[in-house]
């Protein structure tokens, strides 16, 4: 490989922060150069890679075709750089830590009570978490830029390895002034007459969801809203006379207290598992050992 002929860091955040930062005086002022310096390192990236990157749109700097991809690489890489220069220092300070990527239900419901009950039993690690959709994280995961995760769904990744955690369920629920409440068992066939609050689709219940409706012979539900928070559809469902497809660990306290009824479905339970997920080159983590040992703790069945 030709060394010589890489870009140059510098360059690629360059790149970065005239895409994100809106323009070139834009980027100057957030890595504290010059707009003369900031369009010599853009003209650098243009001879290294040979082909134009960047080309203007009336008073914008737009991405080209070449541009795009020089651009999602610029992002990987420097994610790369920060997450080595992280460990780098959690390494000079003496520092054990996991880098947790969760899915949005489980870091709602689930990841609080969890970090809480770490940070008590191993007060010498440290735990960085973030959520996001399982796509994402699995990009993550498979990069190197997350140690561990918690999802919803298996990632399909031959440098991923996952195994069961929890055994979970999509249940179907409603609030106290919906007409079905405690209504018992409803056949399948009137579930496109219901009107629906779910999560959107990128979701990893929301894809379960659509599967598994699927498999039935139900192509579409009548949707009236999309909200990308587990928390806000129960608040909605108690004030309104719609239903969600749920999972059971993010309504077991509303169902509990009657916030909440599950409605039964003659001839359909939506089953599913959620999973533990790490890296193979990230077998011998401490601090994941020690949070999968806790997490073992945590049992929980379909009744």
């Amino acid at each position: 490989m030709e060394y010589k002929s890489l870009p140059d860091l510098k360059e690629l955040a360059t790149l970065r922060a005239v895409v994100e930062r809106g323009g070139v005086a834009e980027a100057g002022r957030v890595l504290h150069v010059g707009q003369p310096a900031v369009t010599k390192r853009l003209r650098a990236l243009d001879a290294c890679y040979g082909v134009m990157l960047m080309q203007r749109e009336g008073r914008r700097l737009e991405l080209t075709p070449a541009g795009e991809m020089v651009y999602a690489y610029a992002r990987l890489v420097l994610d790369h750089q920060t997450s080595l220069l992280d460990d780098l220092a959690s390494l000079r300070a003496g520092q054990n830590r996991l880098r947790l990527e969760v899915t949005f239900a489980i870091g709602e419901h689930m990841l609080p009570e969890l970090l809480l009950r770490f940070a008590d039993a191993y007060p010498e690690y440290r735990i960085e978490s973030r959520m996001g959709y399982t796509r994402r994280i699995q990009t993550r995961l498979a990069t190197g830029l997350a140690d561990l995760a918690l999802l919803e769904q298996a990632p399909d990744h031959p440098d991923i390895l996952v195994q069961k955690w929890l055994d979970d369920e999509l249940v179907l629920v409603c609030g106290q002034t919906h007409p079905l409440w405690g209504s018992g068992l409803i056949p399948v066939t009137d579930l496109p007459r219901l009107h629906y609050v779910l999560r959107e689709p990128q979701s990893s219940m929301r894809i379960t969801l659509n599967k598994a409706l699927h498999d039935i012979g139900i192509q579409q539900l009548p949707i009236a809203m999309e909200v990308g928070s587990t928390d806000t559809i129960v608040e909605m469902l108690q004030r309104g006379k719609h239903v969600s497809f749920l999972p059971r660990f993010a309504v077991e306290e509303a169902l509990s207290v009657g916030n909440l009824y599950h409605i039964k479905i003659q001839g359909l339970r939506i089953k599913r598992i959620l999973w533990i997920a790490r890296t193979r080159s990230n077998l011998n983590n401490a601090v994941a050992e020690a949070f999968i040992q806790l997490l073992r703790g945590k049992t929980h069945t379909i009744s």
